[in-house]
């Protein structure tokens, strides 16, 4: 019996399942701790004040969710050009063109 749910194709006598297209799909390894990280609040990172002109890593923390920028720009440096609430504006090279990410300090990781 074939289901009858939206998830399912069916193309001949073969059903798939249709790809997800969440925000955080793909992320298993990268959102994830170490059993050692786990459970752990890195109040150093969260009360960290940052300058405008400060160089910084984006780092995601799977553990917190608010103010978590999109995956692609996991790893990547950039410079802090401005304040938003309690976020950070981030100017990233993304190849040739210049994007703007808001992360909150969670995320974010001093460069010296």
């Amino acid at each position: 019996m074939l289901h009858r749910s939206p998830q399912f194709v069916t193309l001949g006598c073969v059903s798939m399942v249709t790809r997800t297209k969440g925000l955080r799909r793909g992320t298993r390894n990268i959102l994830s701790k170490s059993k050692r990280e786990r459970r752990r609040l890195f109040i150093g990172r969260v009360m960290h004040s940052y300058e405008i002109g400060e160089k910084v890593a984006i780092v995601l923390d799977g553990a917190q969710q608010r103010g978590m920028p999109h995956r692609r720009f996991q790893g990547r440096t950039g410079e802090i050009t401005g304040k938003q609430g309690r976020a950070f504006v981030v100017s990233v090279h993304d190849g040739n063109k210049e994007k703007t990410v808001v992360a909150r300090p969670e995320h974010l990781r001093p460069i010296e």
